[in-house]
């Protein structure tokens, strides 16, 4: 069998199961099996495809039509400028976080040396990412997992970045080292009763730590506003990931913790998915 006859077989498989883009998860899915990029896969699609190979194929085929995530299954993601190592454990990284970090580097254009926490790290594809763009920058990075520091380790040495990140496994409640200049989080912000009408693929193989955020959505959200008010330096930036339908909400809570807030930025979508403030 040739390479395009396996793409095409398996995305049959997928197409049967409801799974989104078939056939581009097919290919994904294949150029991991060969260890070839999209590129290659496209290019030499008549090129035979070897029995094991083709087993190996099948078996991802198979986990990705129960859902399993293409990220989980060829354990990368791209993220901003760079690729990410992820496994199960982590959030995997989406382009509406990458309005975060665009408005951090924007914020932060004419700063030479700053001090940022990232609260909630997962796989570090915010800090690293910042860290990056901005030689002269510093990082500390929380998280309650122990996995996803791991991942974020191995993200911060594969991007050269590790010697300017710092990794503390904590609870945001009970973290009180230093003082930072800029504080940003994607917390978890999805309310427990919604956990129902998430796709399949997120509810059941995404860590659930990652993106609860209680009854009313809001409660790590709280958590983190509260924190970072006696974690920030005066005339410091907080910057928050939101849900859709949160902002009025948010900006309440900021505003009782002394925040001034200094704008909300929309993402590809047109929700409302980030708000910027500084502590006053």
């Amino acid at each position: 069998m040739n390479i395009n006859l396996a793409i095409n077989e398996g995305s049959k498989i997928l197409k049967k199961k409801f799974i989104t883009n078939p056939l581009l998860d097919a290919e994904i899915l294949m150029a991991k099996t060969i260890n070839k990029d999209r590129n290659y896969i496209l290019l030499n699609s008549s090129n035979s495809i070897n029995k094991n190979d083709l087993n190996n194929f099948y078996k991802l085929i198979e986990q990705r039509s129960l859902g399993n995530p293409v990220a989980y299954l060829i354990k990368k993601k791209s993220f901003w400028k760079s690729e990410f190592f992820i496994t199960k454990g982590a959030l995997i990284p989406r382009p509406d976080t990458e309005l975060v970090v665009e408005n951090i580097l924007r914020l932060t254009k004419q700063k030479s040396k700053i001090n940022i926490l990232d609260i909630g790290v997962g796989s570090g594809c915010i800090i690293v990412s910042i860290l990056k763009e901005r030689e002269n920058f510093r990082g500390t990075g929380i998280d309650l997992s122990k996995k996803c520091l791991i991942i974020s380790k191995k993200n911060a040495i594969a991007q050269k970045v590790s010697s300017r990140l710092k990794l503390y496994k904590s609870d945001v409640d009970k973290f009180n080292l230093g003082k930072y200049d800029l504080i940003v989080s994607n917390p978890p912000y999805i309310k427990t009763c919604k956990f129902k009408y998430l796709e399949k693929d997120v509810a059941e193989f995404e860590p659930r730590l990652a993106l609860d955020g209680g009854l009313d959505g809001l409660s790590e959200i709280r958590k983190v506003i509260k924190k970072s008010s006696e974690l920030i330096k005066k005339n410091g930036k907080l910057i928050l990931e939101i849900g859709f339908d949160q902002k009025n909400k948010v900006k309440n809570l900021l505003k009782k913790e002394g925040f001034y807030i200094d704008s909300t930025q929309k993402d590809l979508a047109d929700n409302d998915r980030c708000i910027i403030s500084t502590k006053i």
